[in-house]
């Protein structure tokens, strides 16, 4: 089916979801989530292809690992189904109301967007988050996966559709949408038959298509995040709480990428901290105020510290206030996730203000800045920029609102 043939049919299901009651999209996600389960075998199967080219492309290991399904990984695409089932509906939720002197009623409601582009690098998964989310939040969904991840998509689109269809509702509201590099152009200049579009994946797509987009965009962005261990940390606390950041999954943008240090601790904290890190195979790159206390530890170029390496890689600097670590962090930071490791409420409280970020942590990994993880149960992304969403964006993020007034022959006078 050409892209406009989609875009059309989409445009004509997302009619049909904007009515559907609750209960009809719960069902439908049920279902879809068992067509995932069931096709198990053939997802690990043709996920075993776009590994498999994709490492004989010579593909980065961070980017393979983003792009591999294991039985976990689907088991954790067909729960997320099943946890946005069981979250509540926002569709007609009243944001808020007020009766006008005259005793009319004005009602500001949740509506879905219509149509919602989802233009995405590897991770398989974000298919049937993708998918879930817009079907529960009454959008039809128009998603564009990486061509390293066609065959996978495919298989997860194909599932998606049969549980649809076996929920009574009309495939029409999931398409893959798949063709070479003017397809993108396509969807990004579909104007009124695209609602929204939002790019997920690396800094060259998401600037792609905020630049050169018609269709409204949602910004997702890339993650340089900062751990700031300050002069008054717990370092026991901040060595468990750096390895989860770094280490649990580097290939995430959610990951700590530079660590910040205060000179005060410099000497306590990194020599343990540069050991545990070394020993979880991390190469950090370190200034020389860092380098003193490892010799495994390289130089930090100038760029370093705007990198999101997305892999076991870290840069290191060593800082000599909270002043200067939030200096650093302004002007190299994404916008992402950055945390603070600090028993100083009043410095806590100072660095949570004069940070500007989609999520700022406390004594937290940033790993757990997260649609699942914050109950959402799946997510499209995490948004940096400033306006409709930021930070992960569930059911909520997806809806727009209208007013809906309701008078008894009130004229206006």
């Amino acid at each position: 089916m050409e892209f406009v043939d989609q875009a059309e049919a989409a445009r004509a299901a997302s009619i049909e979801l904007a009515t559907l009651t609750r209960d009809a999209k719960d069902a439908a996600l049920q279902s879809m989530a068992d067509a995932v389960a069931a096709a198990e075998a053939d997802l690990l199967a043709a996920n075993a292809v776009d590994v498999q080219a994709a490492r004989d492309a010579g593909t980065d290991e961070s980017i393979v690992d983003r792009l591999a399904l294991t039985p976990a990984r689907i088991a954790g695409m067909v729960q997320g189904l099943r946890d946005l089932a069981a979250l509540p509906d926002p569709i007609g939720d009243a944001v808020r109301g007020w009766r006008l002197g005259n005793g009319v009623r004005v009602t500001q409601v949740r509506v879905p967007f219509g149509v919602v582009g989802i233009i995405y690098e590897a991770r398989p998964n974000v298919t049937a988050d993708a998918a879930g989310i817009c079907l529960k939040s009454g959008n039809a969904a128009l998603l564009r996966g990486s061509s390293s991840a066609l065959i996978t998509n495919r298989v997860t689109v194909a599932a998606l559709r049969r549980g649809l269809e076996a929920a009574g509702i009309t495939p029409d509201a999931v398409h893959l949408v798949e063709g070479g590099r003017e397809i993108t152009g396509d969807m990004m200049r579909a104007r009124g038959l695209v609602d929204v579009l939002i790019p997920r994946g690396g800094a060259g797509l998401i600037r792609t298509v905020v630049e050169g987009s018609t269709v409204p965009v949602i910004e997702t962005g890339t993650g340089n995040c900062h751990l700031y261990v300050d002069a008054a940390a717990d370092l026991d606390q901040a060595v468990a709480i750096l390895l989860n950041a770094k280490v649990q999954r580097p290939s995430v943008c959610n990951a700590a990428e530079t660590l910040l240090v205060h000179r005060d601790v410099a000497e306590a904290f990194l020599p343990r901290a540069l050991a545990a890190l070394a020993g979880a195979g991390v190469t950090v790159h370190g200034d020389d105020a860092t380098r003193v206390f490892s010799d495994d530890v390289v130089a930090a170029t100038a760029t370093e510290y705007d990198e999101e390496y997305l892999s076991l890689d870290l840069a290191a600097k060593v800082v000599g206030s909270l002043e200067e670590a939030m200096d650093h962090i302004r002007r190299h930071t994404t916008g992402h996730s950055e945390t603070i490791i600090t028993r100083d409420r009043d410095v806590a409280d100072r660095f949570v203000a004069g940070i500007d970020a989609a999520a700022v942590l406390v004594n937290a990994s940033s790993r757990f800045v997260d649609g699942g993880e914050f109950g959402f149960g799946a997510e499209i992304g995490i948004s940096t920029q400033k306006l409709h969403a930021r930070g992960p964006m569930g059911l909520v993020e997806m809806t727009s609102s209208k007013y809906v007034i309701e008078g008894d022959g009130q004229v206006r006078a």
